[in-house]
């Protein structure tokens, strides 16, 4: 955890209580890429992994269905300092006991129940290992490519002459038709500084005391860029369960318990 976030609700004057956790079963938080690593699971394989800083978070508003149309709650992230904040927004965070926020997202959530205004939110309530999140962020920003760091086109032929056609993108419009390239076509230009989801990664491990998630896989943007983290969509692999012959074999190798002492 940065100093920022250590020293982030700390005021003048007498210590305050901790905040309220919000409810642990809604599943999403805000973080920080921190960067890549390696780790070994209790089976001894290796596994290369993404160090997030997720939370601790806190929940600035929430939407409710009666009032703004729909439910959600916004959590925020990270602090910046009084004079980078507009005077609404002071107002709005002072209320609330809080420092400026810096970063904030709204999450949709089906119903609100038991959430209020300042709770926090940290990753051991929320996410433990063999969990499965979606990860999403801005992708590092590349600048102007051509067609194949962008599109990954093959190119054009290294021989008879074409010396000067080997990244070229090739042909582009058709000619009688059309004549006009079509919307869409895959050309150079910019790339990166896309919104890019990585769906269903599995949580490695979680290390509450420091706020840090490890995922197996790579994380999009650069380090210390926001990312949020939510439960996965996507269906998870279920717990294998033997049955039948193999189910039985195992029961009789397994160990009897042996019987209880009797009582004198």
């Amino acid at each position: 955890m940065t100093e920022e976030n250590k020293n982030a609700d700390k005021t003048q004057g007498a210590p305050q209580a901790q905040p309220e956790e919000m409810p642990s079963a809604l599943k999403f938080i805000i973080g920080r890429k921190v960067g890549m690593t390696q780790m070994f699971d209790e089976h001894g394989e290796l596994y290369g992994v993404s160090v997030v800083e997720a939370g601790p978070c806190r929940v600035v508003r929430t939407r409710t269905s009666e009032r703004d149309g729909y439910t959600a709650v916004c959590l925020g992230f990270g602090h910046k300092k009084d004079s980078h904040t507009d005077n609404a927004a002071r107002g709005i965070f002072s209320k609330l006991g809080m420092n400026p926020i810096r970063h904030m997202k709204e999450f949709r959530v089906d119903k609100i129940d038991g959430v209020k205004e300042g709770q926090t939110a940290t990753v051991a309530a929320r996410f433990s290992a063999g969990d499965y999140v979606d990860v999403q962020g801005v992708s590092k920003g590349k600048g102007f490519a051509g067609g194949m760091k962008r599109h990954n086109f093959r190119g054009g032929p290294a021989s008879h002459g074409a010396s000067d056609r080997e990244r070229a993108p090739g042909g582009l419009a058709s000619r009688r038709s059309l004549g006009r390239v079509l919307p869409g076509q895959r050309m150079a230009g910019h790339t990166g500084t896309d919104t890019v989801s990585m769906m269903k990664i599995k949580v490695m491990k979680v290390i509450p005391e420091r706020n840090l998630l490890l995922l197996n896989g790579s994380v999009p943007g650069p380090n210390g860029s926001t990312v949020y983290v939510v439960r996965t969509v996507k269906s998870v692999p279920q717990p294998r369960v033997v049955t039948g012959k193999k189910a039985k074999a195992a029961a009789k190798a397994a160990p009897k318990k042996a019987a209880p002492a009797a009582k004198k």
